[in-house]
């Protein structure tokens, strides 16, 4: 390299001054694409095949188009994590945030368009970047328990992986002709046996991928998804099993729930980028009404803003960027591109784009300094090229990742003191009440109100933050606002 290129990305990215190397820089980028690609592929598992009102799926239509949204998930993880290199100087990747896309797929688009839930998205990244700006989100920070935030994240957990064993058809739903009143039970006759080959792929993709955690292989989630895929690939070539449903009919309740595993007939291909600029601002406010729209908005919000906050200190933490006293270098440059990331994913219509924890993996080859960013963004730009490969990956082998992402955000929940009741009921209801009603809104609301009426009731009403009245006071108004209607007759 040049000695005069080498000086300046010295000089501008610190790499002298923070004990790294342009190669120690060099790896730690190739650490962190590998840890997290896998988004490239789930990010169309979770969100290419829900519906929103209208009854089409993302991108138009009534069949998944994952090649366009994996080239849009490439393209955005790229351009803001070079971005985080460039500004915020700093070892952190961003793509489309897990469980929150979760989120907009089933809680946000189901009610409206999928501009218009995106239109959301981008007014969550806003407010935030106008946070940081004012320095109004410490205060808003402090607002919210820190237990609470914790049970958020694990009912997003548990959440997603109720999503992964139903997708994988390892839990199925009961049809009310069965004459039971249990919703799911095991495989697709419901005696608890597992049902077809596909269903047995997923159990073994599962278990492999555990492993590999358990071993703390870098890069097992996608390790796991490319394994499970060629697994997948071989069974289908022995046993031509062929799809559940044909032209929108179950045709096999043995079969594969979602791609055939097939070898595309090209796999590469220059990227669909049409999602780009998917979106509508104001569309959510008029299809389901301001409060409504706002709740939605701020409950994104609460997931990005924490889980961003947490990211960003535990892999600083780790990488020495965090002083003694809790300050870091750069934070409002830091702050501001991951607020701009998550507008950014919501324009770029693939949900919000967030900081990836992940990024501790960079810092484990060595990576110090935004050098390793640029160079993971430079390699997720490359993957777009590669995304007819998603055509490829079944959700049987794709889903034993959503019950391993959900297991490590069940992890926290450590953070909770079961003992004292007065956060733990709220935290339970936060939690169990997520995948339960199938809601992310619907637990978090539980778990504020119930958390300001217990505090309330007990005499403790001082230690209650304003701002948790005011949301605890919009939730009660979105529960209840089809019984106000009644009530007023509209």
């Amino acid at each position: 390299m040049n000695p005069r290129a080498t000086g300046f990305l010295d000089r501008f990215f610190f790499i002298s001054e923070r004990g790294s190397t342009i190669g120690q820089e060099v790896r730690g980028g190739f650490a962190t694409f590998f840890t997290m690609a896998y988004i490239v592929v789930l990010n169309p598992i979770i969100i290419g095949t829900v519906t929103d009102k209208t009854n089409s799926v993302l991108g138009g239509g009534t069949d998944p188009n994952f090649p366009m949204i994996a080239a849009a998930t490439a393209f955005a993880a790229g351009i803001l994590t070079i971005a985080m290199g460039v500004f915020g100087r700093v070892p952190l990747a961003l793509a489309t945030g897990l469980g929150l896309n979760a989120f907009v797929a089933f809680g946000i688009a189901t009610q409206m368009t999928w501009a218009d839930a995106m239109g959301l998205v981008v007014l969550e990244g806003l407010v935030i970047a106008i946070l940081v700006l004012t320095g109004f989100r410490v205060a808003v920070f402090n607002a919210i328990p820190a237990q609470l935030k914790t049970a958020i994240s694990v009912g997003i957990g548990l959440f997603i992986a109720l999503i992964g064993f139903v997708d994988a058809g390892f839990v199925r739903r009961i049809p009310d002709a069965a004459n039971t009143t249990v919703p799911v039970k095991l495989g697709a006759l419901g005696n608890g046996s597992l049902t077809g080959w596909p269903t047995l792929v997923f159990v073994v993709g599962l278990i492999v991928t555990a492993f590999l955690i358990a071993r703390r292989v870098k890069g097992a989630i996608l390790m796991g998804i490319v394994g499970t895929t060629i697994l997948s690939i071989v069974v289908e070539a022995i046993g031509k099993i062929g799809p559940q449903m044909a032209q929108g009919q179950p045709v096999n309740p043995s079969g594969w729930a979602l791609n055939v595993p097939q070898w595309p007939s090209t796999v590469l291909e220059f990227p669909d980028l049409s999602l780009l600029g998917h979106f509508n601002l104001f569309g959510g406010f008029a299809k389901i009404g301001g409060v409504a729209a706002i709740l939605l908005v701020f409950t994104l919000l609460l997931a990005d803003f924490f889980d961003t906050m947490g990211t960003i200190v535990g892999v600083g933490q780790q990488a020495g960027l965090v002083a003694p006293d809790g300050t870091m270098e750069r934070t409002r440059a830091i702050l501001m591109v991951d607020s701009l990331a998550a507008a950014g994913g919501g324009a770029a219509g693939i949900s919000s784009n967030t900081t990836y924890v992940e990024s501790a993996a960079g810092v484990g080859e060595g990576a110090r300094t935004g050098l390793a960013s640029v160079v993971t963004g430079l390699l997720f730009l490359l993957a777009m090229f590669f995304a007819p490969l998603t055509k490829v990956v079944p959700s049987e082998a794709a889903t034993p990742a959503l019950v391993i992402v959900g297991f490590l955000m069940m992890t926290q929940i450590r953070e909770i003191d079961f003992s004292d009741y007065e956060i733990a009921i709220p935290a339970f209801l936060t939690i169990v009440l997520i995948p339960f009603t199938y809601s992310i809104t619907a637990g978090i609301g539980a778990g504020f109100i119930t958390y300001v009426f217990i505090k309330t009731m007990k005499g403790h009403a001082r230690q209650i933050h304003p701002l948790l009245w005011v949301v605890a006071a919009l939730f009660l108004v979105y529960f209840t606002v089809e019984p106000i209607r009644s009530l007023l007759g509209l």
